[in-house]
């Protein structure tokens, strides 16, 4: 009797593993919003990190989090380096590619509580309400992620921050004066 459970335990476990290997080992999350500014208005609150105080969702997680800004103030080669709790990890967020008011390209490095980089673009394109934001960010799993992925979701867990970050964006761009 013992034997036939630990038996199933292992065969469920080996069938728990096979899937969690199978999965894909990349994801991409993506949200978009439209803003009622100028591409310039709102790529400049993107391209200058110290203004990511303003609207991101991940700057009022942890309230004592350090901050240091290296480089340039704006553009290629701006770096913001992190540390905070649990919570919000340590990393950085270095702009790689900036094209004026169409392309923001930068490298993020997790350094805790998981490592890992990945690549997150902001693109701004005209529309009908001014400018259209999309947020992106892709990169690789390993097999711990992979585990996350099939629990939760990648685009779950990191989605719902985009979109919010993505709304105080706009409220912060269209509440600038002009």
């Amino acid at each position: 009797m013992v034997t036939n459970i630990i038996l199933a335990v292992a065969a469920m476990l080996a069938v728990f593993l096979v899937v969690v290997a199978l999965r894909p080992s990349t994801y991409r999350v993506s949200r978009s919003i439209s803003v009622n500014a100028s591409p310039a208005t709102v790529f400049d609150h993107v391209n200058v990190m110290q203004r990511w105080q303003k609207w991101s969702p991940f700057e009022n997680v942890d309230p004592a989090m350090k901050r240091v800004f290296e480089g340039p103030e704006a553009g290629v080669g701006a770096v913001y380096r992190w540390e905070g709790n649990h919570q919000i990890g340590t990393g950085s967020n270095t702009i790689v590619e900036s094209r004026p008011n169409e392309l923001i390209r930068f490298k993020l490095e997790m350094l805790k509580p998981h490592c890992g980089t990945n690549d997150v673009d902001f693109q701004f394109q005209p529309d009908a309400q001014g400018t259209k934001v999309t947020w992106t960010m892709q990169g690789r799993l390993n097999f711990i992620t992979k585990i996350l992925d099939l629990i939760i979701g990648m685009d779950a867990m990191i989605g719902s921050q985009f979109q919010e970050g993505l709304k105080q964006l706009k409220l912060v761009a269209e509440n600038e004066p002009v």
